[in-house]
């Protein structure tokens, strides 16, 4: 996953949760490549930006581990396109990495919000 070149507003996503965007994206019902790339920048209000080299490894790597299956359909605007869905597997997975991910946020923010200096050692 890469920021845009031209906006340094948006940041790139660390190892490993780019799947977890994909997941939770495919959640909500097929989507085809495209689609997912854009609901992700569109629900991160535009932080976010995936770009497709990323993506379709992303993709390739879920639907080996059996996490999506794909199908082939036509798109919005009538062009052949690989519709993505979540599997049952896929669904334990999305629920099991966001739960690791809300942990890691909620120490990130322990951490950061934090007030407490290092305490000194005593002897």
């Amino acid at each position: 996953m890469a920021t845009q070149e031209n906006n340094d507003e948006r940041i790139a996503l660390l190892q490993g949760t780019l799947d977890l965007l994909i997941l939770k994206i495919l959640a909500l019902g097929p989507v085809h490549g495209q689609g997912v790339a854009r609901l992700i920048q569109r629900q991160s209000e535009e932080v976010f930006f995936v770009d497709h080299g990323s993506l379709y490894v992303a993709l390739q790597r879920l639907e080996d581990r059996k996490w999506i299956r794909a199908k082939w359909g036509l798109s919005e605007n009538n062009r052949k396109a690989r519709f993505y869905t979540l599997t049952p597997k896929g669904r334990d997975q999305l629920v099991e990495k966001s739960s690791e991910w809300r942990r890691l946020t909620r120490a990130m923010g322990l951490i950061l919000d934090g007030e407490e200096g290092p305490k000194s050692q005593e002897a």
